[in-house]
């Protein structure tokens, strides 16, 4: 049996945090040791958000140093806690200056769409109708292809009012939902933010909330409060076979 394509998923390491307990930087640096000592090197990493607290160009050099002594393909996209420019410097992005970061890699089985979420100077998501529109021919050029769909904020609903708050629109995800009907090749979208992991539905789509590097949410359905709870890290790999089969595996460290 050949093994599958690994795709390392980290979300929200907020580099330069001073909030929350732990280090950020060692807790990243915890997260690198553990994914090293995995059975299985990924082949890939994606990193969903949140990548550094302050979007500061030290927060993204000790960033790089990091992940990138794990692996070359690296795969980043914008959280509201991010600069864009910056992100685009570090990690040579596409894009004109002042618009969203989305791009496209095809890795192996897989087909990896970014699509930026952001809303800066916003902590909630939007996706107006220029992006979806970019989402839509993207999605058309290779409709065969197994497709994960990766943004910053999760579209979906946690029943959580401080988590709901800061995420995407109901008009958004209506919207969002609207595109993606139309391709089926699409068979995760997968997200952030929320620094727990939380599964749920957009239409026919899961969609998978990422655990963080830094810090866990505790979540309180009653309170428009964030809670953390100082948990340890975690991470997702995900699980691509030739034939287009997808599984998700959350590891603690």
């Amino acid at each position: 049996m050949s093994k599958p394509f690994l795709l390392l998923q980290l979300s929200d390491p907020h580099l330069g945090a001073t909030w929350g307990e732990g280090d950020p930087h060692a807790r990243l640096a915890a997260t690198i040791e553990r994914v090293r000592g995995l059975p299985d090197a990924p082949d890939a990493i994606l990193m969903t958000g949140d990548l550094a607290d302050h979007g500061a160009e030290a927060e993204y050099a000790s960033l790089c140093g990091l992940v990138g002594s794990l692996s070359d393909a690296v795969y980043p996209l914008p959280g509201n806690h991010d600069d864009r420019e910056a992100l685009r410097r570090h990690f040579a992005l596409p894009g004109e200056p002042g618009t969203p970061i989305n791009y496209t890699a095809d890795l192996g089985p897989l087909r990896l769409v970014a699509l930026d979420s952001t809303k800066p100077g916003h902590d909630g998501g939007e996706l107006d109708a220029a992006r979806l529109s970019w989402l839509d021919r993207e999605l058309s050029a290779a409709p065969d292809r197994t497709t994960i769909l990766a943004m910053h904020h999760p579209p979906l609903r946690t029943a959580t009012p401080a988590w709901d708050r800061i995420g995407l629109s109901d008009s958004d995800l209506a919207s969002l939902a609207t595109v993606l009907d139309r391709h089926p090749q699409v068979r995760l979208i997968v997200g952030g933010h929320l620094h727990r992991t939380i599964v749920s539905r957009l239409s026919d789509l899961t969609v998978l909330a990422a655990p963080a590097v830094h810090e866990t949410a505790e979540p309180d359905f009653t309170t428009e409060e964030l809670k953390l709870n100082g948990g340890p890290p975690a991470f997702v790999i995900h699980a691509i076979t030739d034939d287009g089969e997808l599984s998700s595996h959350v590891h603690t460290v």
